[in-house]
């Protein structure tokens, strides 16, 4: 009888409730098939491609259903004057839900329309640097918009919003900012692309440690992949500082130093030779001789004493090869085969020598 009589006395309350989760089922339910049907079509068209941005959508929705689905439910347990606050918090989540997903989802078809065209670029072998930076400006503007709307929504927050949304109030921003090591960075890579000291694709030397190819240029750092196939993350404002030498900027040929210490007793002629012969043998010497000195026979590659150490002298030769990868792996193989026919030819590569002297304890004061 009891049961009865709250059935009865609640029966409105009960409906609202009932209502309420049925439309949090109905909303979730929608999102789940929603979202099936663009996972199938996004792996249709990018197979490669992992549903990040829409998972990541699908979860904020679902969290949105439920959170508002409390907040509906909440309004038969609150007395009359609360309503107004939880209207407000109500219309709170909806436009902060709603936003995030407008933001997330144009970011991702703005990236989607840049990696399509810097693809298309890719294949025809044209520079996509600018593109590429570009994308991630676009991307960075896209979620700072967005958190700027956001902050719209909260009293405290909207002169600050506002003053960041004027004209005047980003100049201001960014002069706030200028000392900040963001904005270097942000120069830094915004000077890369403008003055074009290196591209996407290029061979850079930074430092002895950093050489490698130009993989991506963000805002605020650049990657390089290093021949042990290792990415190095350099930020703009320290790289844009350093003196960088590019093996891609205008000709492209390399020519690699390779140097072996001999022996004082060695034969010095014959170790040149031996060098000279090794060099032009390999397959990727580049024949940089030009037509006056293939006229007068000069060699391919030239041979000199250029050092004399302690216990060796230092013979270099200078061999050219067409870029810096293989002028590396040259060098590498060079170095090998010179070495076997200095083994073979009798010419000596030094090793460090240690005299001891020993003196008479008889001698000594």
């Amino acid at each position: 009888m009891d049961l009865n009589n709250f059935i009865e006395n609640y029966k409105s309350h009960l409906l609202y409730i009932l209502v309420v989760i049925v439309c949090i089922l109905f909303l979730r339910l929608i999102t789940i098939q929603l979202k099936k049907w663009l996972i199938k079509k996004e792996q249709q068209k990018f197979p490669d491609e992992k549903p990040r941005t829409i998972n990541l959508v699908g979860k904020i929705l679902n969290a949105l259903w439920y959170i508002l689905g409390i907040i509906a439910i909440a309004f038969i347990f609150t007395e009359k004057e609360d309503h107004e606050l939880l209207i407000t918090r109500f219309k709170l989540f909806s436009y902060l839900g709603f936003l995030a997903i407008a933001t997330i989802i144009s970011a991702a078809v703005a990236n989607m329309w840049f990696r399509k065209t810097i693809s298309r670029k890719e294949h025809s072998h044209e520079d996509t640097t600018n593109l590429k930076f570009l994308k991630n400006f676009v991307i960075f503007c896209i979620y700072f918009i967005g958190i700027l709307f956001g902050l719209l929504a909260f009293p405290s927050m909207k002169s600050i919003a506002h003053t960041a949304l004027g004209g005047a109030g980003v100049l201001a921003l960014i002069a706030g900012v200028a000392s900040q090591e963001a904005l270097s960075n942000l120069v830094g890579g915004v000077f890369i692309i403008s003055f074009k000291p290196f591209k996407i694709g290029d061979v850079i030397k930074v430092t002895d440690t950093m050489v490698g190819t130009v993989m991506d240029i963000t805002l605020r750092h650049t990657v390089i992949k290093n021949f042990e196939n290792k990415m190095i993350v350099i930020p703009n404002a320290i790289i844009n500082k350093e003196k960088l030498i590019n093996y891609d900027l205008g000709d492209a040929k390399v020519c690699e130093h390779i140097e072996i210490d001999i022996s004082y007793d060695s034969d010095v002629a014959l170790a040149k030779q031996l060098l000279q012969e090794e060099c032009e043998n390999h397959p990727f010497i580049y024949d940089n001789r030009t037509k006056l000195e293939k006229k007068d026979q000069q060699p391919k590659v030239k041979t000199a004493l250029v050092r004399m150490n302690d216990s060796s002298v230092t013979i270099r030769a200078w061999a050219w090869s067409l870029n810096f990868p293989k002028a590396f792996e040259m060098k590498c193989d060079i170095l090998e085969s010179t070495k076997k026919r200095y083994e073979t030819e009798g010419v000596e590569i030094p090793f460090p020598y240690r005299t001891l002297v020993f003196k008479n304890g008889n001698n000594q004061s």
